[in-house]
């Protein structure tokens, strides 16, 4: 049996995933593409702010999450952020009046995706092709259906089954707040938008910036000013934004994602907010599964401090 573990991409669900391995006492390694951890969470930063083009917010249900957002909220690192979403759209919808806490984070999300790396041997400006060269350990493909698929080609069963799709995020900054305070707003039956937020209301620095998320139909970089254009239309703004930061997720989110926590396909496991509701703790619940489920099959050693993510 093996006694390593390779976990490709250091997203939330392989950092959960590889921080409770490593608490167990096996050997992983952490492979990651991009410069810095995050996958969705991370974001870019604009004018010295950060500014969230991924993940929106994230809500806290799973037990195991709260007590690493708990963490989080102690050292300044998350916020509760809001409960009510506007809800805008060409057919009729009251206004929600009450949802989960949404939080978000002041240093942006990407920050808390770097304080869960932190300490692990995440090895980063990685890109796995293959499967093969990573030797006989366990794997984990931790990240979008389809982009396991082009790995490790079996996965494309389930990325079929999860329909994934595409959206375009631009960040829009204005001469003003010249908008009533809002948090966010869902934008129902639009052709163009499916969200909106208030980044300096989510950041809480109350800098005139918006960041909306478009619909599959105009996730594609050159729709910038149809997304503008939109913006402006819905929320009746008097000036045009400046788009100041464009990022187009080619898997976004899933239209169908799996009711399983993980998936197993032929010896590989795929881990990620595919499996569960496609939330940030979705993602965190799905990597400390696939940890538990590695650990019951013999691979933990004796166990370290703790039991999870930090």
């Amino acid at each position: 049996m093996t006694s390593s573990v390779v976990v490709v991409g250091a997203g939330i669900a392989g950092l959960a995933c590889a921080r409770v391995l490593i608490d167990r006492g096996v050997d992983v390694r952490i492979l990651e593409r991009g410069a810095v951890p995050g996958g969705r969470l991370a974001g870019p930063s604009v004018d010295g702010r950060p500014v969230d083009l991924g993940a929106a917010y994230f809500t806290v249900s799973d037990p195991a999450f709260r007590s690493v957002v708990d963490g989080w909220q102690e050292r300044g690192l998350a916020r509760p952020w809001t409960g009510h979403f506007e809800v805008y759209g060409e057919s009729p919808h009251a206004p929600e009046v009450s949802g989960p806490v949404r939080w978000s984070a002041p240093g942006g999300l990407g920050s808390l995706a770097a304080d869960l790396a932190a300490g692990l041997p995440v090895e980063y400006g990685v890109a796995v092709g293959e499967l093969a060269g990573l030797g006989p350990a366990q794997v984990v493909l931790a990240m979008p259906a389809p982009q396991a698929a082009a790995v490790h080609p079996p996965a494309g069963a389930v990325a079929e089954e999860q329909q994934w799709r595409p959206c375009l995020a631009v960040a829009l900054r204005y001469p003003s707040r010249s908008w009533p305070d809002f948090a966010g707003a869902f934008v129902n039956d639009h052709p163009v938008l499916v969200t909106v937020c208030d980044d300096g209301d989510r950041r809480g620095d109350r800098a005139p910036v918006l960041v909306a998320h478009s619909t599959p139909a105009y996730a594609r970089e050159e729709a910038v000013a149809d997304v503008e254009v939109a913006v402006r239309e819905v929320l009746h703004l008097p000036d045009p934004g400046t788009p100041v930061a464009v990022r187009y997720w080619p898997e976004a989110r899933p239209a169908r994602p799996s009711g399983a926590p993980f998936a197993l396909v032929d010896g590989v496991f795929l881990a990620g907010d595919g499996f569960g509701r496609p939330r940030v703790e979705a993602a965190f619940a799905s990597g400390r599964a696939v940890a538990d489920r590695l650990c019951g099959t013999g691979l933990a050693k004796s166990p370290r401090s703790g039991d999870g993510a930090r």
